[in-house]
Parts: C-alpha cells; sequence; structure tokens
C-alpha cells in the first residue's frame, strides 16, 4: 500500500511554481498577482485565506487581502467584483466561499470575468472544462488529478466511482476522469444510489467526496484500489491537545491495508487545493488559458 503524500506534492508544485516566478524576475516579466475577497469572520475562511497569503509570499507573488464585514451587501460586493475585474495588475482572484445568507454565491460567482475566475467556479470555466478545451479548473478536482498523474496512477479503462454529486467535487472528477487521455469508466453514485456497496466492490478507483465521516469501509473496497479521500469532518475527541480530529470519508484502518494507493485525512487531498490556485494564477498571468 502506497500512501499517497499530499502535503510533500503540495510543496513541489509549489516550488516549481516558485521558480517559474524567478525566471519571470530574471526576464523582467510582470509578477503573478493574486487577490481574496473574505466576507466577515467564519474561522475556516478565516484559515484557508490565511494560507493563501503565505502561500503566495512564498512562491513570489503579490498578494491582496480585501475585507468585509457580515453586513455588507450584496450591491457593494459586486461593485468590488467588477473593480477587480478591471484591476490590470490582477491576474486572479477570489471571493470566499460560504457567503452570508442574504448574499447570492450564484450572483457574486457569475459577475467574476471567467479570465479570472482562479477558483474555477464560473459557469463558462465549468462549460470549458466539459468540452475539454482550457479552463481554470476548481482547486479540489485539479488537486486529486495531479496526485493521480505524479504518482503515475494506472487510469486507462479503469472503472472509477465518484460518491458524491456537488459541483465543486462530484461533478467535475466524474468528467475529468472520463476525458480523453485519461480513459476511466466513469460511475457517479450519491445518495439515491443502489446497490452502493456492491458499485464500489467493483471499482479500480474510488474518489470519496460526500462529507460524511468514515462512510466507506472495508467490505465496500476491493483489493488493490486507489482510494481518494475528499472528506474533511471535524468531530471532538479527548485523544487530541485542541480536543478536536478530523476524519475522512473513508475508513482508514480498514480500507488501507486492501489498496495499493490511498490518501489520508488529514495530508492528502487538502493541502492540494492551495498549490492548484496558485498553479491557476500562473496560468492566468501567462495567458495560457484565455489566449
Amino acid at each position: 500500500m502506497v500512501l499517497i503524500d499530499g502535503k510533500k506534492t503540495s510543496e513541489i508544485l509549489q516550488s516549481e511554481i516558485a521558480e517559474e516566478v524567478v525566471k519571470i524576475k530574471f526576464l523582467g516579466g510582470k509578477i503573478p498577482h493574486l487577490a481574496a475577497v473574505l466576507v466577515g469572520h467564519d474561522g475556516g475562511s478565516e484559515t484557508y485565506v490565511a494560507a493563501k497569503v503565505k502561500a503566495c509570499e512564498r512562491v513570489g507573488f503579490k498578494s491582496t487581502l480585501i475585507r468585509f464585514e457580515d453586513n455588507v451587501t450584496e450591491e457593494e460586493l459586486l461593485k468590488c467584483v467588477a473593480k477587480l475585474n478591471n484591476d490590470t495588475d490582477l491576474d486572479g482572484f477570489i471571493v470566499q466561499l460560504p457567503l452570508p445568507k442574504h448574499i447570492s454565491e450564484e450572483k457574486i460567482v457569475e459577475s467574476i470575468n471567467p479570465r479570472k475566475d482562479v477558483d474555477g467556479f464560473h459557469p463558462v470555466n465549468v462549460g470549458r472544462m466539459v468540452a475539454g478545451v482550457p479552463a481554470f479548473i476548481s482547486a479540489t478536482p485539479f488537486g486529486i488529478m495531479e496526485l493521480i498523474k505524479r504518482y503515475k496512477i494506472e487510469t486507462s479503462g479503469k472503472n472509477c466511482v465518484v460518491i458524491g454529486r456537488s459541483n465543486i467535487v462530484g461533478r467535475p472528477m466524474s468528467i475529468l476522469l472520463s476525458q480523453k487521455g485519461i480513459d476511466c469508466t466513469v460511475t457517479l453514485c450519491h445518495s439515491r444510489t443502489k446497490n452502493l456497496k456492491a458499485i464500489c466492490a467493483e471499482a479500480d478507483i474510488i474518489v470519496a467526496a460526500l462529507g460524511m465521516a468514515e462512510f466507506l469501509t472495508g467490505d465496500m473496497v476491493k483489493e488493490g484500489a486507489v482510494v481518494i479521500d475528499v472528506g474533511i469532518t471535524r468531530i471532538k475527541s479527548d485523544k487530541t491537545k485542541s480536543g478536536w480530529k478530523l476524519l475522512g470519508d473513508v475508513k482508514f484502518e480498514e480500507v488501507a491495508p486492501k489498496c495499493s494507493y490511498i490518501t489520508p485525512v488529514p495530508g492528502g487531498v487538502g493541502p492540494m487545493t492551495i498549490a492548484s490556485l496558485l498553479y491557476n494564477t500562473l496560468l492566468s498571468s501567462k495567458k495560457e488559458i484565455y489566449k
């Protein structure tokens, strides 16, 4: 069994990005610039955005953080997005989700210029991905595909089961894994799927992305399967200093011994998200998606 090290892979990808930035500086080119818009003081969002800012510093990007209180109006936020769309120095930006309930996330996402949508959430980028043309791919699916590529995991002709149909992970994963050059035969499963255990037991590759702690158990996985665990659920624990423990969608102790490759939680898919965002920003600065 090979443990897929997302932390190490993320560090390698970020070092490659940093090398690109050094070359850009040497040639007198424009340094990539990423901005983040943060509304309110959600703990998870604060942590994630702070990590993005640090990652930008690490690879040599310019970064901008724009803050709003929870009571910001939708109109004010839309004006901010319009300003960022028109900022010629800015290569990409994200509006950190979730947003307060009085603001339409759909309206905000659709107001972002697809050329600067380095989160890959805009319908134009989603549509380009579906069509198989260059697009900004959202961070988690991109990170998973990068792990599969870098660990040289065989995909051609393999039966792949994706559990979860979210627009952020499940649906895009099913599309990316079925594209030419990857060539998986993909089954997309969800809460209404019948005989899920039997379907998973036939899979060569399983992507668990439904957000239910330890849902995938040993009896659902065949010998030699590749298991990618996207889930992350925080539960109380008296065995950790913080009083909390992170669990994935996979019951690791049961599943891991049967796998050829598996991602842990934490330290698997999670660390790849920020590296993926930086990579999209680099692509944007080099005009490699929208020529």
